[in-house]
């Protein structure tokens, strides 16, 4: 009898700690996936379109100044686009794009001789690819905080500059200033997610997010238009740090 009581509460126990670790278990995720739209700008920390450099230009000395991307490009303005796929309820993989278009403003370079020296670049055409991992934490009911890291590819146009010194009627173009660029990208970023559609199993949930991070870009590709002028150098070193910002709309389904 002693054996029998002894061989039922093992069971029972048994079979209550079997019940609480199946309580216990992650539930997966009932939508695992979602897609997001947004637009932010792009606010530099650090990196230079051209650097500093003194030479000579078809005879006249030539001081070049050097220019970050916000004295030619301002704050840039991009589009991006993307989707995740939810691991467990607090972790997703993402693939973002993002795609800008900044218009240049003419920029005084430096000296032409006696003349100020001005730059006039084409615009600024990118198209971004990044991969990443975002990281949940559940702040209240309806609203998420988030940090991810991503890495990727930033396809960057060809950029000419068309030089000119007014006062000496000299006109240059440096065609070809930066080749077509295949960049290697980096960033961190911190957000929240707002959700403001009840969940229901028959509609997609909406959010809306804010997010702030950090951007690296590595360097164009340099051309050596100005080879034996001692401007070479002008080019060969523009990658650069962003802080971008974004806010947008993201549904899950």
């Amino acid at each position: 009898m002693h054996r029998i009581l002894s061989c039922t509460l093992l069971a029972v126990i048994m079979f209550g700690f079997a019940s609480t670790a199946e309580a216990q278990a992650p539930t997966p995720p009932e939508r695992r996936w979602s897609v997001e739209f947004g637009i932010g700008w792009d606010k530099g920390v650090s990196g230079n379109i051209n650097s500093g450099a003194i030479g000579t230009l078809n005879g006249p000395t030539v001081v070049i100044l050097k220019n970050k991307y916000e004295d030619v490009y301002g704050t840039g303005l991009n589009l991006k686009f993307g989707g995740g796929y939810l691991l467990k309820e607090d972790s997703e993989v993402r693939v973002t794009f993002t795609l800008q278009s900044l218009d240049a403003d003419l920029t005084r370079m430096g000296d032409y001789g006696a003349s100020n020296l001005y730059g006039q670049y084409d615009d600024y055409q990118s198209f971004g690819m990044d991969v990443g991992y975002r990281q949940y934490a559940t702040l209240k009911p309806s609203i998420r905080g988030y940090g991810e890291a991503t890495i990727g590819l930033a396809f960057i146009g060809e950029t000419d500059v068309l030089l000119s010194a007014p006062a000496v009627n000299f006109t240059a173009d440096a065609s070809d200033f930066y080749d077509r660029t295949a960049a290697f990208t980096f960033g961190v970023n911190v957000g929240a997610l707002f959700d403001f559609r009840e969940r229901s199993a028959s509609v997609p949930e909406i959010g809306l997010f804010a997010q702030l991070g950090l951007r690296y870009v590595s360097g164009m590709s340099d051309v050596d238009a100005f080879v034996g002028t001692g401007l070479e150098s002008i080019n060969d070193s523009s990658s650069r740090w962003a802080l971008p910002f974004t806010v947008g709309l993201r549904v899950r389904f």
